[in-house]
């Protein structure tokens, strides 16, 4: 079998059908995102933030807007993979997958493309539904495009992982709603970290999500919180651990194999 048909094929097989399954349900993968995001910009960017005044020296919901939209990159990459990989399990369909002729490194990839592939759509939608409620210009591209896409792969990683163990539909809301949520609200979008204590301050340097929003923050505006360099390495780190961890899951058969 030649490098094509084992290894690119089913990768792109596995992105298609991860893209088709998000967009023919769009009502309810993509849509919801971008109306919930249109409302934290209209209560907290123009309502409140009108209160509120500048935070670093820019208008308040020029702020909060990278870190919105990179809240919905997480949210939705995480979301994608962890309920596809968990309805393949529990329609036992994956052992098919598992069967076949295919490197499980590339089976990890083709459903870590689908949430990046829905990530970067519903992130897309509301930058889109940002440039209603502000003047949106971008500092760095490349910065912004790099943090966009490297999110978007560590969470649908971290959603695989809670898939794998995932024993019924249950489960799957637990990480979201106990870990997920509270990082991302304590990951500096709506506030700088200047504005905590000193002690507060050292121990936001441990939520990983601080570092995303404030690398993408950087992209679009210009300011952030943290060194960018040591953004990127925290993100790659991540990356890399979740990675490892997640072929390792596979390669035993974690919750794959009765």
């Amino acid at each position: 079998m030649n490098y094509r048909s084992n290894v690119w094929t089913p990768f792109t097989t596995l992105v298609i059908k991860e893209f088709n399954r998000f967009i023919r349900i769009w009502v309810q993968t993509v849509l919801p995102p971008g109306i919930m995001m249109a409302l934290y910009f209209a209560i907290f960017g123009k309502l409140i933030g009108e209160r509120i005044g500048e935070m670093d020296g820019y208008a308040y919901i020029d702020f909060i807007v990278p870190g919105l939209i990179l809240m919905a990159v997480i949210t939705n990459s995480y979301a994608n993979v962890v309920s596809s990989f968990y309805q393949a399990k529990f329609g036992r369909y994956i052992e098919e997958i598992l069967v076949s002729p295919v490197p499980n490194w590339v089976i990890l990839a083709g459903y870590v493309g689908g949430g990046v592939a829905r990530g970067m759509v519903v992130g897309v939608l509301v930058t889109i539904v940002a440039m209603f409620f502000t003047d949106l210009q971008v500092h760095n591209y490349l910065v912004t495009l790099l943090v966009f896409f490297l999110t978007s792969v560590l969470f649908s990683l971290g959603g695989f992982i809670n898939a794998v163990y995932a024993k019924n539909f249950d489960d799957i809301a637990i990480v979201p709603t106990f870990v997920l949520t509270p990082l991302t609200y304590l990951g500096g979008i709506f506030y700088s970290i200047q504005l905590l204590p000193d002690f507060w301050q050292t121990a936001s340097l441990a939520n990983p999500i601080l570092y995303m929003v404030n690398a993408f923050r950087y992209g679009l505006i210009g300011i952030s919180d943290i060194n960018i360099m040591w953004a990127f390495v925290i993100i790659l780190f991540f990356i890399t651990v979740l990675a490892s961890f997640s072929m390792r899951l596979l390669n035993k058969g974690v919750g794959l194999r009765s």
